[in-house]
Parts: structure tokens; sequence; C-alpha cells
């Protein structure tokens, strides 16, 4: 409140108090004379001589409008006759500053909601569009686990375009390659099984034809291959003309990889086996096997047969089996039986592929287990069989050998040992091993995409040595090594793909 305005309502006050004493007919009184005003202070003190000894409560005369805006107000009256009171003003200043901060906090509150809405509403776009790519994903995965690999657009029309022009060069390479012809016809037995498996899948409406395209590049492979040979002086090594055979000096070669598929249950499922069985009886009757052990790398628990590879490619006809004890990747098929390791034990087991049922259990007399003396690069594979012309072998090492290799040959129905030899090859540093005729071959890795047979021994003998056969690879590392005598290829699993190789034997002299 300003001064003046305070001056003004104090002498309104006592000009109204004079006229109310002088309607009483009271003596006359002086006009005041104030000894003090300090100003608009509440609690300001004045004095007036005509206020001698009262008290005041601002509630008569004509001043009584004014006076409500006063509360106690007293005097007293001083040696010299003076009056002195002192009047206590309420405080009705507006709080401008106070209304100010308000407002200002107020501004700077808005500003931070409007923020955070902002942030709120990308928060609900992005949730709307992750929900989107989940649900795109989850589609995807289920089209992945219902097993097959989808395409979306099948080119049979240039399958069938390159596979003419194969048959047309092998057709010349007929009528102008010297000497022998027995690679140009089983390229040519090749790429009209090609041509079938084609004119299949386009029937069928399968897809599968990234298995396709990668058995006609090898295909074309050795088309070059035989290319390049027929213009060289050097003799073409080849596999034996009778299968099964043993007479041969062994194995000199192997061909490039041929890439049959992604194993039927997927990318995650690396570790296992493959291969086809044999059966003296009927050895070409041997149906395919796939083996893929459970992500943990372990456990063997579901496996697939097929009749014919057709079959295998197409993921069609299918028998698949269960199982609940089987350990590792060493995993061998023959005579309709599945020979396997049992879970968490040194023992061996055959198991009846007609009935699913475990034939008999033997113990592997000292063998280690239990990832003692695997192979490098793959766990849990401490006995690994194997097969060849001469029937079934298990391969795996004891305390007593410091983890060489120790190889025995078993009987395929007892599982009896009927008898071992002891090898100089540290197991744990070799990647994988095969028989071939009584002679084991072991491999190492060289690097991400070579592998190399470099050591072998031979049972017939007992003679060992070192060899360096380049072995190429489509991934890392090689889980399992089957082999297969009638059709002398060998059956392995790459990191989750099923591989397979021609072998190629030293031919004795006529």
């Amino acid at each position: 409140m300003r001064p003046g305005l305070s001056f003004l309502l104090v002498l309104l006050f006592f000009l109204g108090q004079a006229a109310g004493d002088l309607g009483d007919a009271g003596p006359p009184i002086p006009s005041p004379s104030f000894s003090t005003f300090p100003g608009v202070d509440s609690g300001s003190s004045f004095s007036s001589s005509s206020m001698s000894g009262s008290s005041y409560n601002g509630s008569s005369g004509s001043g009584g409008s004014v006076s409500q805006l006063f509360s106690n107000v007293t005097g007293s009256v001083d040696d010299r006759g003076t009056c002195q009171c002192s009047v206590f003003l309420p405080d009705t200043t507006f709080p401008v500053d106070r209304v100010e901060r308000l407002e200002f906090t107020a501004h700077v509150l808005s500003q931070k909601f409007e923020k955070e809405l902002s942030k709120v509403k990308e928060y609900v776009k992005l949730i709307s569009v992750y929900e989107k790519k989940l649900l795109n994903l989850t589609v995807r995965i289920e089209i992945m686990e219902k097993d097959t690999i989808s395409y979306t657009e099948l080119d049979f029309e240039l399958i069938k375009v390159e596979v003419k022009e194969m048959a047309k060069l092998v057709v010349q390479l007929k009528e102008s390659f010297g000497g022998s012809s027995e690679i140009v016809d089983q390229l040519e037995v090749e790429i009209r099984n090609i041509t079938l498996l084609v004119e299949k899948l386009e029937t069928l409406d399968k897809n599968n034809v990234l298995a396709i395209r990668r058995e006609i590049v090898a295909l074309k492979t050795k088309l070059k291959e035989c290319e390049a040979s027929k213009d060289q002086n050097t003799p073409v090594v080849h596999p034996s003309p009778t299968p099964g055979s043993c007479s041969h000096g062994g194995v000199v070669n192997i061909s490039k990889p041929s890439v049959v598929q992604l194993n039927w249950r997927g990318f995650s499922y690396r570790y296992g086996a493959w291969g086809r069985d044999y059966s003296p009886q009927h050895p070409d009757k041997g149906l395919y096997w796939v083996a893929p052990l459970n992500t943990d790398g372990r456990l063997l628990e579901y496996y697939r047969l097929y009749n014919t590879l057709d079959d295998l490619l197409l993921y069609a006809n299918a028998r698949q089996l269960r199982i609940t004890y089987g350990q590792g990747s060493g995993t061998a098929v023959y005579n309709n039986n599945m020979y396997v390791n049992m879970y968490n034990t040194g023992n061996i087991a055959r198991v009846n592929l007609t009935t699913n049922t475990i034939a008999v259990t033997q113990t592997l007399p000292n063998a280690a287990y239990n990832n003692r003396f695997s192979y490098a690069n793959v766990a849990w594979q401490d006995i690994d069989f194997a097969v060849d012309e001469n029937g079934l072998w298990v391969i795996y090492s004891t305390e007593a050998s410091t983890g060489n290799m120790v190889i025995s040959k078993l009987n395929d129905t007892t599982l009896q040992v009927l008898n071992t030899w002891y090898t100089k090859q540290y197991k744990p540093s070799a990647s994988n091993a095969f028989m071939v005729c009584g002679v084991l071959y072991a491999t190492r890795t060289l690097n991400t995409r070579t592998e190399e047979i470099f050591y072998y021994y031979d049972t017939n003998t007992g003679k060992e040595g070192k060899l360096d056969i380049v072995v190429h690879k489509m991934q890392e590392n090689v889980q399992s090594i089957n082999y297969n005598p009638f059709d002398r290829k060998l059956y392995v699993y790459n990191d989750g793909y099923l591989l397979n190789y021609d072998l190629f034997v030293l031919q004795n002299p006529q």
C-alpha cells in the first residue's frame, strides 16, 4: 500500500471520530496533531492530543466503513497530554511474485509433459513396428519348423537347359576321349539321374532346388576335370569296377564334395552322422539314414530312414524313429542294425532298425568314454563305429594306450571283440577316421575349408604311415565320416550339412 493512501485512511478515521464527538455536544476538541506517521507497515505509530486515554475498535461514527480495515486500535496520553496509539494493518498486499513463480513452474512442467508425451508416441509407433516384425518372424520360424526349405520361385526351365548342355558335352567327350571312358559313362548316368530328379521335383512341386543346383555345379566340375585330363597323357584314376572288392592298392585320392542337403532338423543341429546301410547279402539295397544329435551335441534322440536317395532329397517317405540312449556322432549302420555308444557309459549297443529296439548291449573293454579321448573339434565321440568290406569295426582309446587310437574288429551280432590293434596315432589330434578294406584312415584339419587324410594303419599287415590327400569341405568342422563299400563313397556330416565324396583307389596291375 502506498504511503499517501495510508495517510488518507488514518486522517479519515480521526475526522470521523471527531465528528462523532461533536454530535454528542461535548467540549470542542482541537485539531489532531500527529507526532509520528512512519508509513505503510502494519504496526505504524502515530499520536493525537484529542485521543487521550481512549481505546478504539473502529466501530462507531461516520468513519465505520474505513475502520473495517483496522483491528486492535489502542492509545494512551503521555505527560504532555499527547495521545499516542498503535494501528496494526492487515497484510492485504497481492502476492504478485508468488503468482509469477507459479506461472514459471507451470510452464516448465508443461514443457516436460509435452516432451515425455512425444516419447510415448514414438514408443507406441516402435511397438507397432516391432509387433509386425515379430509376427513376420513367427511365421518364418513356423515355416522352417515344417522341415522343408522354401523358395519363392522354382526356375526348373533354367535347370533343364543346364542339364541338356552337360549332356551334349558328355556326348562330345565320349566321341573324343581316348582310352577308358568309365568316368564319362558314370557322368552320363548321373546326368540322366539328375534329369529324372528335376522332372520329379517339377511334378511333385517340391522345393529342393538348392540341392539340385549344387549337384549340377559338382557335375560341371567333374566335366571340366575330364576335359582337362583328356589333353594330358597321365592316366585317369577311377573307382574299382567291382563294388565291395579289396583288390586294389588303397585309397589314393578323393573327389570334391557333393552337397546333398541340410539335415532335416535344421541349422541348429550341427552335430550328427549320416550314411547308407551296407549289407553283404544285398549291397545295392541299402537304405539311407540321417541321425542329427540334439543341440547339446551329445544326445542322439531322433533319426530318419529313407529307402532311396530321391526320398531323402525330397524329404519324402521318411520313417522317423526315437531312442533315448545314444551318445555322440560315432554312429554307424550295418546290415539293418544301428550301432551306438550308450549314453553316459562305455557300453555299446546294436539297435534293430525294423523294430527300433535294442537287440544286444556289450561293454567295450577298457574303452575311455564321456569325452576323455574324443576327436579334435568334436565332443562325445570317444567311441566311433566304422563299416567296410570286412564288416563292423570300432575306433576308440584307452588309458593304457595313453590316448592313442585302438582298432577292434567286432562281431556284428554279439558285439564281442574279435581282434584288436594298437596304433601310434594320438586320437584327439585327429579330426575323424574311417575304415576301408581293413585300413584305418585318419583326417586332420588344415583350415576352415580343408581337411587332410594324413595317416593310415593297415590291420592286414600292421603297417602304418603318413598320407597327404586333401579333402575339401563346405563348413569348418567335420563331425563324422561313414564309408559305404558298395558305392565306395564317404558320407560326411559337416556342421549340419550332408556331404558325400567318391573315393579313388590304386588299381592293381592286371
